[in-house]
């Protein structure tokens, strides 16, 4: 088992202690595992598709697909408290988990959720009535802004391009954020995507193994490549080290961006990374 840079109370305190010295002019980010991300801008937090649990580890733990844990859990979603923003970009288990997003919710009661529109009523029957009035739906090209944090939702391929999966381009303060969710490239990728400018991708890397019957993503060199081509400034590759049947090492993704010149950070687990402002 994987552990984590820094877990549970010891993860808190950094959080902590980053929230007392946060300002306009940084980005803080900490890397949850698979695609989830804390963000950090001013005082205010944003949750990027957190998976907190060992929903799936259960669910198939009889079965021929066994989904085996390689990285410990960060935090307890029930301590998260001081999330307000919080987003799914598809209903994937690993992307909408509602053992991670129902203890979430009961300990910060005014957390709102982002998620593609053509999710929406799957999201209620799975997170039941209560939670309605949480759901923010977003169609493609839709922006909405919560607190300091403006999300645009843009298309994302998981397999093909379809309405149920989504990307989300965040802007807060000078920064500008791209969560890919799961996607592989797709026509009018580069071009939808480059005027963002953004200051930060985050993209999986596992790529695809149909024989495995893992749906497809980025691989390594490809989610290089894409940071490289919208002009990112840094590539964070995630989606690896949670499952053994669906990992991939960065290794291909810091080697191509070393041969393209991209900024690439390679983050663990529960680890802190900070991103100044442009200057």
């Amino acid at each position: 088992m994987i552990v984590p840079a820094l877990h549970d109370d010891a993860f808190l305190a950094d959080v902590a202690s980053a929230r007392r010295e946060a300002g306009p002019g940084r980005l803080y980010v900490w890397w949850l595992g698979q695609s989830g991300f804390l963000l950090l801008h001013a005082g205010e937090f944003l949750l990027f598709d957190p998976y907190l649990s060992d929903a799936l580890t259960k669910k198939y733990a009889a079965t021929d697909k066994p989904h085996v844990r390689m990285t410990a859990r960060v935090v307890d979603p029930a301590r998260l408290d001081f999330v307000a923003v919080v987003t799914s970009s598809h209903q994937h288990t690993d992307h909408f988990d509602p053992d991670t997003l129902r203890p979430l919710f009961a300990s910060s009661p005014a957390a709102k959720l982002v998620l593609p529109a053509a999710t929406l009523a799957a999201a209620g029957e799975r997170l039941g009535a209560a939670a309605v009035d949480r759901l923010v739906p977003l169609r493609e090209g839709e922006r909405v802004t919560l607190g300091a944090f403006t999300l645009e939702a843009v298309p994302a391929a998981h397999e093909e391009l379809a309405p149920v999966y989504a990307g989300f381009v965040v802007s807060v303060g000078a920064f500008r954020i791209y969560h890919s969710g799961d996607t592989v490239l797709f026509p009018s990728m580069e071009a939808r995507l480059r005027p963002w400018a953004v200051d930060l991708a985050l993209l999986p890397i596992n790529g695809r193994a149909p024989e495995r019957r893992v749906s497809g993503n980025l691989d390594g060199v490809e989610a290089a490549r894409l940071a490289h081509a919208i002009g990112a400034r840094v590539v964070v590759p995630c989606h690896y080290e949670m499952f053994t049947f669906n990992t991939a090492s960065p290794a291909g993704c810091v080697a191509e961006c070393a041969r393209l010149g991209q900024a690439c950070a390679v983050l663990r687990a529960g680890e802190r990374w900070t991103l100044d402002a442009r200057t």
